[in-house]
Protein backbone atom coordinates (compact mmCIF):
# COMPACT_ATOMS: atom_id res chain seq x y z
CA UNK A 1 0.00 0.00 0.00
CA UNK A 2 1.65 3.23 -0.52
CA UNK A 3 1.98 5.90 1.57
CA UNK A 4 2.34 8.40 -0.89
CA UNK A 5 0.30 12.20 -0.85
CA UNK A 6 -2.74 12.54 -2.72
CA UNK A 7 -2.41 16.07 -2.64
CA UNK A 8 0.44 17.47 -4.99
CA UNK A 9 1.87 19.75 -2.28
CA UNK A 10 1.97 20.23 1.27
CA UNK A 11 -0.89 22.29 2.27
CA UNK A 12 -1.13 23.67 5.05
CA UNK A 13 -4.17 24.91 7.50
CA UNK A 14 -3.93 26.59 11.06
CA UNK A 15 -6.10 26.47 14.28
CA UNK A 16 -8.50 29.43 14.88
CA UNK A 17 -8.15 30.66 17.93
CA UNK A 18 -11.76 31.40 18.50
CA UNK A 19 -11.62 29.89 22.07
CA UNK A 20 -10.00 31.76 24.87
CA UNK A 21 -6.39 31.03 26.01
CA UNK A 22 -5.42 30.44 22.92
CA UNK A 23 -4.04 27.07 21.87
CA UNK A 24 -2.11 25.99 25.29
CA UNK A 25 -3.19 25.42 28.76
CA UNK A 26 -0.51 28.13 30.37
CA UNK A 27 -0.96 31.40 31.65
CA UNK A 28 2.24 32.58 30.00
CA UNK A 29 2.11 35.84 28.46
CA UNK A 30 0.92 35.56 24.61
CA UNK A 31 -0.54 38.06 22.23
CA UNK A 32 -3.22 35.68 20.54
CA UNK A 33 -6.67 36.84 21.05
CA UNK A 34 -10.00 35.21 20.75
CA UNK A 35 -12.30 38.12 18.78
CA UNK A 36 -13.71 38.00 15.86
CA UNK A 37 -11.67 41.62 14.83
CA UNK A 38 -8.38 39.68 15.50
CA UNK A 39 -9.57 36.37 13.79
CA UNK A 40 -10.42 38.02 10.50
CA UNK A 41 -6.76 40.44 10.55
CA UNK A 42 -5.73 36.97 11.23
CA UNK A 43 -7.37 34.89 8.04
CA UNK A 44 -6.28 37.34 6.14
CA UNK A 45 -2.55 37.27 6.84
CA UNK A 46 -2.66 33.35 6.36
CA UNK A 47 -4.32 33.35 3.05
CA UNK A 48 -1.32 36.15 2.02
CA UNK A 49 1.38 34.14 3.64
CA UNK A 50 0.39 31.02 1.97
CA UNK A 51 -2.28 28.56 4.09
CA UNK A 52 -4.75 26.99 2.52
CA UNK A 53 -7.25 26.13 5.14
CA UNK A 54 -8.28 27.39 8.88
CA UNK A 55 -10.02 25.32 11.06
CA UNK A 56 -12.33 26.55 13.62
CA UNK A 57 -12.82 24.84 16.85
CA UNK A 58 -15.85 23.84 18.69
CA UNK A 59 -16.52 24.25 22.04
CA UNK A 60 -19.67 24.81 24.61
CA UNK A 61 -18.53 25.15 27.56
CA UNK A 62 -15.32 26.15 29.13
CA UNK A 63 -12.76 23.56 29.23
CA UNK A 64 -8.81 23.34 29.27
CA UNK A 65 -8.68 27.15 30.73
CA UNK A 66 -10.83 28.24 27.70
CA UNK A 67 -13.93 30.26 29.93
CA UNK A 68 -15.27 31.81 26.67
CA UNK A 69 -15.66 30.65 23.01
CA UNK A 70 -17.31 31.67 19.55
CA UNK A 71 -19.60 28.81 18.19
CA UNK A 72 -17.70 27.49 15.15
CA UNK A 73 -19.98 27.45 11.94
CA UNK A 74 -20.91 31.11 12.87
CA UNK A 75 -17.44 31.75 12.85
CA UNK A 76 -16.69 30.21 10.11
CA UNK A 77 -19.11 32.23 7.82
CA UNK A 78 -17.48 35.30 9.18
CA UNK A 79 -13.99 34.27 7.78
CA UNK A 80 -14.90 32.98 5.00
CA UNK A 81 -16.54 36.97 4.71
CA UNK A 82 -13.61 38.63 5.45
CA UNK A 83 -11.01 36.73 3.05
CA UNK A 84 -11.09 34.96 -0.79
CA UNK A 85 -8.68 32.15 -1.49
CA UNK A 86 -8.18 30.86 2.73
CA UNK A 87 -10.73 27.51 3.11
CA UNK A 88 -12.20 27.34 6.44
CA UNK A 89 -13.33 24.17 8.10
CA UNK A 90 -15.90 24.49 10.74
CA UNK A 91 -15.56 21.87 13.51
CA UNK A 92 -19.29 20.07 14.28
CA UNK A 93 -20.33 17.39 17.18
CA UNK A 94 -23.16 14.68 15.73
CA UNK A 95 -25.32 14.65 18.53
CA UNK A 96 -26.03 18.52 18.73
CA UNK A 97 -26.70 18.34 14.52
CA UNK A 98 -29.10 17.26 12.30
CA UNK A 99 -27.20 16.29 9.59
CA UNK A 100 -29.76 16.76 6.42
CA UNK A 101 -30.11 20.33 8.04
CA UNK A 102 -26.25 20.59 8.37
CA UNK A 103 -25.86 19.38 5.15
CA UNK A 104 -28.52 22.27 3.82
CA UNK A 105 -26.07 24.78 5.76
CA UNK A 106 -22.86 23.49 4.35
CA UNK A 107 -24.57 23.82 0.71
CA UNK A 108 -25.72 27.34 0.83
CA UNK A 109 -21.97 28.41 2.46
CA UNK A 110 -20.30 26.27 -0.28
CA UNK A 111 -22.21 28.22 -3.19
CA UNK A 112 -21.94 31.75 -1.44
CA UNK A 113 -18.27 31.09 -0.95
CA UNK A 114 -16.86 29.70 -3.86
CA UNK A 115 -16.52 25.96 -2.53
CA UNK A 116 -14.32 27.21 0.17
CA UNK A 117 -16.70 25.77 3.45
CA UNK A 118 -15.89 22.67 5.19
CA UNK A 119 -17.23 20.60 8.18
CA UNK A 120 -15.12 18.33 10.58
CA UNK A 121 -16.69 15.71 12.24
CA UNK A 122 -15.63 15.20 15.58
CA UNK A 123 -17.37 12.80 18.20
CA UNK A 124 -17.35 14.96 20.94
CA UNK A 125 -14.99 14.18 24.35
CA UNK A 126 -16.73 16.60 27.17
CA UNK A 127 -19.77 14.25 28.79
CA UNK A 128 -21.04 17.61 30.27
CA UNK A 129 -21.76 19.59 27.10
CA UNK A 130 -24.33 16.86 26.30
CA UNK A 131 -25.27 16.16 30.10
CA UNK A 132 -25.89 20.30 30.24
CA UNK A 133 -27.65 20.07 26.61
CA UNK A 134 -30.11 17.29 28.14
CA UNK A 135 -28.47 14.85 24.95
CA UNK A 136 -27.74 11.42 25.38
CA UNK A 137 -24.00 10.16 26.48
CA UNK A 138 -22.55 7.79 24.81
CA UNK A 139 -19.70 5.50 25.27
CA UNK A 140 -16.46 5.95 22.74
CA UNK A 141 -17.02 3.38 19.84
CA UNK A 142 -20.83 4.48 20.07
CA UNK A 143 -20.09 7.91 19.53
CA UNK A 144 -17.91 6.70 16.82
CA UNK A 145 -20.55 4.90 15.26
CA UNK A 146 -22.84 7.72 15.34
CA UNK A 147 -20.48 9.93 13.71
CA UNK A 148 -19.79 7.16 10.85
CA UNK A 149 -23.50 7.64 9.82
CA UNK A 150 -23.62 11.57 10.33
CA UNK A 151 -21.23 11.22 7.76
CA UNK A 152 -22.87 8.81 5.31
CA UNK A 153 -25.78 11.25 5.56
CA UNK A 154 -24.04 13.94 4.99
CA UNK A 155 -22.07 12.20 1.60
CA UNK A 156 -25.18 10.57 0.52
CA UNK A 157 -26.62 14.39 0.16
CA UNK A 158 -23.90 15.68 -1.48
CA UNK A 159 -23.52 12.99 -3.90
CA UNK A 160 -26.88 12.85 -5.70
CA UNK A 161 -30.26 13.10 -5.94
CA UNK A 162 -32.80 10.40 -4.46
CA UNK A 163 -30.33 9.73 -1.23
CA UNK A 164 -31.55 6.91 1.16
CA UNK A 165 -29.63 6.22 4.72
CA UNK A 166 -31.29 3.95 7.08
CA UNK A 167 -29.17 3.66 9.92
CA UNK A 168 -29.36 2.79 13.61
CA UNK A 169 -29.33 6.94 14.24
CA UNK A 170 -29.74 8.68 11.15
CA UNK A 171 -32.70 8.22 8.33
CA UNK A 172 -33.02 9.42 5.00
CA UNK A 173 -35.86 9.11 2.92
CA UNK A 174 -35.71 9.48 -1.17
CA UNK A 175 -34.08 13.18 -0.23
CA UNK A 176 -32.55 15.24 -3.19
CA UNK A 177 -31.22 18.96 -2.07
CA UNK A 178 -31.95 21.69 -4.34
CA UNK A 179 -29.63 23.65 -5.51
CA UNK A 180 -27.15 20.88 -5.74
CA UNK A 181 -24.02 22.11 -3.85
CA UNK A 182 -21.19 23.65 -7.50
CA UNK A 183 -18.50 22.09 -5.00
CA UNK A 184 -19.56 19.80 -2.38
CA UNK A 185 -18.13 20.72 1.24
CA UNK A 186 -14.80 18.90 2.27
CA UNK A 187 -15.53 16.08 5.24
CA UNK A 188 -13.09 15.99 7.72
CA UNK A 189 -12.68 13.39 10.72
CA UNK A 190 -10.92 13.93 13.49
CA UNK A 191 -9.79 11.10 16.14
CA UNK A 192 -6.85 8.63 16.86
CA UNK A 193 -8.71 5.94 17.87
CA UNK A 194 -9.68 2.66 15.47
CA UNK A 195 -13.28 3.59 15.35
CA UNK A 196 -12.47 6.73 13.78
CA UNK A 197 -9.13 5.12 11.20
CA UNK A 198 -12.78 3.11 10.45
CA UNK A 199 -14.39 6.54 9.79
CA UNK A 200 -12.08 8.31 8.45
CA UNK A 201 -11.03 5.42 5.56
CA UNK A 202 -14.37 5.17 4.63
CA UNK A 203 -16.73 8.22 5.11
CA UNK A 204 -14.20 11.04 4.90
CA UNK A 205 -12.25 12.93 2.38
CA UNK A 206 -9.79 13.84 4.81
CA UNK A 207 -8.36 12.53 8.39
CA UNK A 208 -7.05 14.29 11.31
CA UNK A 209 -4.78 13.33 13.66
CA UNK A 210 -3.40 14.59 16.98
CA UNK A 211 0.47 15.41 17.52
CA UNK A 212 3.03 12.39 17.87
CA UNK A 213 6.08 11.29 16.41
CA UNK A 214 6.78 10.38 12.85
CA UNK A 215 6.53 6.75 13.90
CA UNK A 216 3.45 6.67 15.59
CA UNK A 217 1.79 8.31 12.91
CA UNK A 218 2.81 6.27 9.99
CA UNK A 219 0.72 3.46 11.82
CA UNK A 220 -2.32 5.53 11.62
CA UNK A 221 -1.76 6.62 8.50
CA UNK A 222 -1.20 3.15 7.11
CA UNK A 223 -4.10 1.82 8.36
CA UNK A 224 -6.72 4.77 7.24
CA UNK A 225 -5.45 4.10 3.85
CA UNK A 226 -6.29 0.53 4.30
CA UNK A 227 -9.56 1.03 5.23
CA UNK A 228 -9.86 3.92 2.49
CA UNK A 229 -8.32 0.95 -0.02
CA UNK A 230 -11.07 -1.63 1.12
CA UNK A 231 -13.69 1.14 0.31
CA UNK A 232 -12.80 1.33 -3.15
CA UNK A 233 -11.62 5.28 -2.47
CA UNK A 234 -9.56 7.33 -1.07
CA UNK A 235 -8.86 9.84 2.20
CA UNK A 236 -5.94 12.81 2.72
CA UNK A 237 -4.21 12.65 5.81
CA UNK A 238 -4.03 16.06 7.83
CA UNK A 239 -1.36 15.92 11.09
CA UNK A 240 -1.44 18.37 13.72
CA UNK A 241 1.49 19.96 15.47
CA UNK A 242 2.77 23.06 17.34
CA UNK A 243 4.94 25.46 15.68
CA UNK A 244 7.79 27.16 17.62
CA UNK A 245 9.67 28.66 15.04
CA UNK A 246 13.34 30.56 16.29
CA UNK A 247 16.68 31.47 15.02
CA UNK A 248 18.44 28.77 17.21
CA UNK A 249 17.25 25.70 18.58
CA UNK A 250 18.18 26.71 21.32
CA UNK A 251 15.76 29.31 21.90
CA UNK A 252 13.09 27.45 20.60
CA UNK A 253 13.23 24.71 23.39
CA UNK A 254 13.55 28.02 25.82
CA UNK A 255 10.53 28.84 24.70
CA UNK A 256 8.96 25.32 24.84
CA UNK A 257 10.20 25.21 28.59
CA UNK A 258 8.55 28.10 29.04
CA UNK A 259 5.25 27.61 28.00
CA UNK A 260 5.37 24.40 30.15
CA UNK A 261 6.40 26.37 33.26
CA UNK A 262 3.74 28.59 33.01
CA UNK A 263 1.25 25.51 32.91
CA UNK A 264 -2.17 26.01 34.20
CA UNK A 265 -1.59 22.94 36.44
CA UNK A 266 -5.55 22.97 37.57
CA UNK A 267 -6.91 23.39 34.08
CA UNK A 268 -4.38 20.82 32.34
CA UNK A 269 -5.35 17.99 35.16
CA UNK A 270 -8.91 18.52 34.50
CA UNK A 271 -8.37 18.12 31.11
CA UNK A 272 -6.55 14.74 31.34
CA UNK A 273 -9.67 13.88 33.78
CA UNK A 274 -12.32 14.68 31.07
CA UNK A 275 -10.06 12.90 28.34
CA UNK A 276 -10.62 9.59 29.86
CA UNK A 277 -13.57 9.55 27.66
CA UNK A 278 -11.45 9.42 24.61
CA UNK A 279 -8.44 6.58 23.76
CA UNK A 280 -7.93 5.60 27.33
CA UNK A 281 -12.08 4.26 27.23
CA UNK A 282 -11.39 1.82 23.97
CA UNK A 283 -11.57 -1.68 23.66
CA UNK A 284 -8.54 -1.52 22.68
CA UNK A 285 -6.92 1.47 24.50
CA UNK A 286 -5.86 3.55 21.35
CA UNK A 287 -7.13 7.16 20.13
CA UNK A 288 -6.81 9.96 21.60
CA UNK A 289 -4.63 11.09 24.64
CA UNK A 290 -4.52 7.67 25.45
CA UNK A 291 -0.87 7.87 26.28
CA UNK A 292 -0.22 11.99 26.82
CA UNK A 293 1.64 12.92 29.42
CA UNK A 294 0.93 16.17 31.89
CA UNK A 295 3.62 18.22 29.25
CA UNK A 296 1.96 16.77 26.30
CA UNK A 297 -1.52 18.09 26.98
CA UNK A 298 -0.35 21.42 27.52
CA UNK A 299 -0.77 21.70 24.26
CA UNK A 300 -4.12 19.85 24.23
CA UNK A 301 -3.94 18.56 20.48
CA UNK A 302 -0.41 16.96 21.65
CA UNK A 303 1.22 19.20 18.83
CA UNK A 304 4.46 19.22 20.77
CA UNK A 305 4.74 16.00 19.88
CA UNK A 306 4.89 16.32 16.02
CA UNK A 307 8.54 18.69 16.51
CA UNK A 308 7.97 21.32 14.78
CA UNK A 309 10.29 23.14 16.86
CA UNK A 310 13.67 24.24 16.21
CA UNK A 311 15.08 26.44 13.40
CA UNK A 312 13.58 26.66 9.73
CA UNK A 313 16.03 24.38 8.45
CA UNK A 314 15.22 21.47 11.52
CA UNK A 315 11.33 22.45 10.53
CA UNK A 316 11.64 22.15 7.11
CA UNK A 317 13.26 18.43 7.54
CA UNK A 318 10.44 17.34 9.97
CA UNK A 319 7.93 18.48 7.36
CA UNK A 320 9.75 16.36 4.76
CA UNK A 321 9.42 13.30 6.85
CA UNK A 322 5.63 14.20 7.19
CA UNK A 323 5.37 14.07 3.85
CA UNK A 324 7.42 11.02 3.04
CA UNK A 325 4.88 9.26 5.43
CA UNK A 326 1.87 10.54 3.44
CA UNK A 327 0.88 13.44 5.25
CA UNK A 328 -1.16 15.70 3.07
CA UNK A 329 -1.94 18.85 5.46
CA UNK A 330 -0.36 19.92 8.49
CA UNK A 331 -2.33 21.79 10.64
CA UNK A 332 -0.62 24.53 12.67
CA UNK A 333 -1.01 25.89 16.27
CA UNK A 334 1.22 28.78 17.31
CA UNK A 335 2.03 30.81 20.61
CA UNK A 336 1.30 34.66 19.17
CA UNK A 337 -0.68 33.57 16.09
CA UNK A 338 -0.69 37.15 14.06
CA UNK A 339 3.29 37.16 14.35
CA UNK A 340 4.39 33.71 14.03
CA UNK A 341 1.52 32.80 11.37
CA UNK A 342 3.08 35.84 8.94
CA UNK A 343 6.59 34.29 9.64
CA UNK A 344 5.78 30.66 9.32
CA UNK A 345 4.68 31.75 5.61
CA UNK A 346 7.71 33.52 5.18
CA UNK A 347 10.12 31.48 6.23
CA UNK A 348 8.49 28.02 5.70
CA UNK A 349 5.47 27.69 2.98
CA UNK A 350 6.93 30.85 0.79
CA UNK A 351 10.42 28.48 0.25
CA UNK A 352 8.60 25.07 -0.01
CA UNK A 353 6.53 26.24 -2.70
CA UNK A 354 8.81 27.72 -4.31
CA UNK A 355 11.45 24.60 -4.20
CA UNK A 356 8.33 22.51 -5.69
CA UNK A 357 7.95 24.11 -8.45
CA UNK A 358 9.11 22.59 -11.79
CA UNK A 359 10.58 25.11 -13.97
CA UNK A 360 8.70 25.95 -17.44
CA UNK A 361 9.97 24.12 -20.40
CA UNK A 362 10.05 25.21 -23.99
Amino acid sequence: MSTAQLTDNLQFAYWVPNVSGGLVVSDIEQTTDWGIDYNRRLARTAEEVGYDYALTQVRYLGSYGAESQHESVSFSLALLAATEKLKVIAAVHPGFWQPAILANLATTASEIHGGRFALNVVSGWLKDEFQKFGEPWLEHDERYRRSGEFLQVLRAIFAGDHAEVNGDFYRLHDYSIRPHPTIAPELFQGGNSTAAQVNGGRYADWYFLNGAPVDELKIQIDQVRRHAEEAGRETKIGVNGFVILEDTEAEAHAKLRDIIAHANREAVEGFAASVKQAGQSTADGKGMWANSSFEDLVQYNDGFRTGLIGTAEQIHARLEELRAIGVDLVLTGHLNFQEEVERFGRDIIAPLRASSRVPATA
